[in-house]
This record gives structure tokens, C-alpha cells and sequence, in this order.
């Protein structure tokens, strides 16, 4: 298997810094309330959001942090999320890549692991597992087809076996789970 392309990635943003209507559809705003209720602390020192999009989603966790970094493959998203958030930082990277330092205490993966392949996967989380053993890590997964290599449950399975901590699936629908991995307060 193989990550997603950055050429796909890019052309998802094309027309628009907002494929797939995070601004305006209710299954979204809905499945980001999901996200923030998940959350095991009400407050962080840092948020780290990979794969943060145009963000939506930072702009409903940062307030939670005192420090929030998103980081994302494509320019366009990353203007958009730097309007939304504007005290957020945000960094262009294209997984596998070494991740922002900080003292991280949440890790935020939405919708993101489909995107990458089995050893980009294994990767994000020996990554993530050695330099923020502490760190709450909530995994968002599409349940329907992905239109990518790997889908959504069978990303996030990958990322859970390749990682050192204990998941629970906190929230769901038909349409997405929410699992959590709740690290040291």
C-alpha cells in the first residue's frame, strides 16, 4: 500500500479550502462537538492537530489549550486555518515527517490516517507514543468508503496495533467512531 499523494491532496483543494463543507454541513459541526466532548481533560497546555484542513476543528479546540499547532500537507488549507485560528500556529508537512515539537498533552488525528499507508501509519505512532507518552490521543475514523488505499476503521486498527497505548471507542455513529487514548493528567 502507498500514502495518498500529495497531488491528490492538492487537488481535493483545487477550488475550494473547504472539500468537505466543514464550514456549513451539520454532520460536520456535529461530529466535531463529538470530538471536543470526547476530550477525557477540559483544558490542555498544547494541542497538536494533524491533518488540521482549513480549521474547523482547531477553531472549537484551541480554546481548550493554551498553545494549539496544526499541521497539514497542503498550503491553500493551511492559509484557511491560519484566518480561522489566528493565534494558532500552523506548520506544512507531508506524512512520514518529524512533527512539531512542544510540550503536547492532546494529539488530535481526524479523518486523517486513510490517508497514509501501513509504514506512514507505524511511524506517525512510534512518533507520537515516544516523544508524548503522556499526551490524550483522540482518533476520529470515517466509517464509509475513503476513496483512498485504506479505510478509515482499517487505518485507525493499524495505528492502535502499532502504538503502545490503550484505545477506547468513546462516541460514534453509522458515519464515525471516536477513540480515545487517555494519557497522564
Amino acid at each position: 500500500m502507498s500514502r495518498v499523494g500529495s497531488e491528490h491532496l492538492h487537488g481535493l483543494y483545487a477550488g475550494t479550502d473547504d472539500p468537505w463543507n466543514f464550514q456549513t454541513s451539520a454532520y460536520e459541526k456535529a461530529k466535531f462537538l463529538a470530538t471536543c466532548n470526547a476530550l477525557p481533560r477540559p483544558r490542555y497546555v498544547s494541542g497538536l492537530e494533524i491533518g488540521c484542513g482549513n480549521g474547523e476543528l482547531a477553531r472549537r479546540l484551541a480554546p481548550r489549550c493554551a498553545a494549539y499547532h496544526g499541521v497539514d500537507a497542503v498550503e491553500r488549507a493551511l492559509v484557511a486555518a491560519r484566518l480561522a485560528v489566528p493565534r494558532a500556529i500552523f506548520t506544512r508537512a507531508f506524512l512520514p515527517a518529524p512533527l512539531p515539537g512542544g510540550p503536547h498533552d492532546l494529539i488530535v488525528l481526524s479523518e486523517i490516517l486513510y490517508f497514509l499507508d501501513a509504514g506512514s501509519i507505524a511511524d506517525l505512532a512510534a512518533q507520537i507514543d515516544g516523544r508524548w507518552p503522556g499526551a490524550d490521543v483522540i482518533c476520529v475514523s470515517w466509517r464509509g468508503p475513503s476513496g483512498n488505499p485504506l479505510q478509515g476503521e482499517e487505518a485507525f486498527a493499524l495505528y492502535r496495533a502499532a502504538s503502545r497505548r490503550s484505545f477506547a471507542m468513546v462516541s460514534g455513529t453509522a458515519e464515525y467512531r471516536i477513540d480515545v487514548a487517555a494519557g497522564t493528567a
